[in-house]
C-alpha cells in the first residue's frame, strides 16, 4: 500500500526540507503533499524538489480555516483511504518590531488554532503505524512560563480546553493586559506551550487506541535552525540548516516501532554532531 505524507507550512525553510527528505526516502508509489496557503508559492516550491522517488503533490491549504483543513483531510481519506505521516509545521512569522497586540489574532489563528484543526482533522484518518507530529520547540515546556501561569495549561484534557486557554492568552495580549498577568513579551513562548498542550490533550484521549495500532503522536523540537523567521530573534551560533534539521525528523517518522515513552510528549531530535538517532524528552514542567 502506498504511504501518504503531508507537510503543512511547506513552501520554505524546514517544511520544504521535510518534503525534500521524505520525497527522497519514500518509495515511487508513495505521495508527499506539499501544502501552503499561497498557491503560487506551493507550485514554485514543488518545482524546487530534486531527485524525488515519491510523487510530490502540491496542495493549497490555509490551516487557519477549519473548513479548509477538514475538507483537505476528507479528500485524502477518500483518495487514499488514510494517511501515514503528518508534519504540522506551519508558522505565521512575526518580527521584533511588531506590536504583539496588532499581530496576535493572525498569529494564534495559524500557529495555535491551525494546529488544533490539523490534529482534529488528521488524527482520525491515521492508518496503523501512523505518525502525527507537531513541530514545536523546547520553548514549549512549562519551564519557559512563569509558575503562576502553569495552571492555565497544566491539566487540559481536550483540544477545546486548549483552544480556550490559548484564546484567553490571545485576548490578554490584544487588550494590553498580558504583561500584568506575567505573560512573556515574546508571544512565541505561550504559543509553543499551547501547541505542546494540544498534543498532550489529544494523546490523553487516544493513548490506548493508538498503542494498539502502533500510532505515534508527539510534539517535536528540531533545535535551532537558521531561517529568516528565527534570525531576527535569536543568536544563530550553532544553528543548523533546514536540510540538516529535517533529516532526524524524517528518520523519526520512518523508523519502525518507536519508544512508547515519546507518545504525547515533546521530543528533542537531532544532536549538533549530526547523529540522527539522538532523541531526548523535554520535561513538561
Amino acid at each position: 500500500m502506498a504511504r501518504i505524507a503531508v507537510v503543512t507550512g511547506a513552501t520554505r525553510n524546514l517544511g520544504l526540507a521535510l518534503v525534500q527528505e521524505l520525497a527522497q526516502r519514500l518509495a515511487p508509489d508513495d505521495y508527499v503533499y506539499l501544502t501552503g496557503r499561497d498557491q503560487r508559492a506551493v507550485l514554485e516550491s514543488v518545482a524546487q524538489i530534486v531527485n524525488a522517488r515519491a510523487t510530490v503533490a502540491p496542495a493549497k491549504l490555509d490551516v487557519s480555516s477549519g473548513t479548509a483543513v477538514k475538507d483537505f483531510a476528507a479528500g485524502l481519506a477518500d483518495r487514499h483511504g488514510g494517511i501515514d505521516i503528518v508534519f504540522s509545521n506551519h508558522y505565521h512569522r512575526t518580527h521584533p518590531q511588531d506590536d504583539p497586540a496588532n499581530v496576535i489574532d493572525s498569529y494564534v489563528a495559524a500557529n495555535n488554532l491551525g494546529t488544533t484543526q490539523v490534529l482534529r482533522a488528521f488524527a482520525p484518518i491515521l492508518r496503523n503505524g501512523g505518525r502525527l507530529f507537531v513541530v514545536a520547540s523546547r520553548a514549549g515546556s512549562l519551564r519557559a512560563l512563569a509558575p503562576a501561569l502553569h495552571s492555565r495549561f497544566e491539566r487540559l484534557t481536550t483540544l477545546e480546553d486548549v483552544d480556550e486557554a490559548v484564546c484567553a492568552w490571545r485576548d490578554a495580549v490584544r487588550n494590553g493586559k498580558a504583561a500584568g498577568q506575567a505573560w512573556p513579551a515574546w508571544i512565541n513562548i505561550p504559543s509553543k506551550i499551547g501547541q505542546v498542550s494540544a498534543v498532550r490533550a489529544l494523546a490523553s484521549e487516544r493513548r490506548e487506541h493508538d498503542a494498539l495500532r502502533g500510532i505515534m503522536i508527539a510534539a517535536i523540537s528540531p533545535g535551532l535552525i537558521d531561517t529568516g523567521a528565527s534570525r531576527p530573534w535569536l543568536d544563530m551560533t550553532g544553528a543548523r540548516s533546514a536540510a540538516d534539521a529535517a533529516k532526524p525528523l524524517v528518520e523519526f517518522a520512518l523508523e519502525g516501532p518507536l519508544d512508547p515513552t515519546f507518545y504525547g510528549e515533546l521530543v528533542h531530535l537531532g544532536a549538533p554532531d549530526g547523529r540522527l538517532n539522538f532523541r531526548s524528552l523535554v520535561p513538561w514542567k
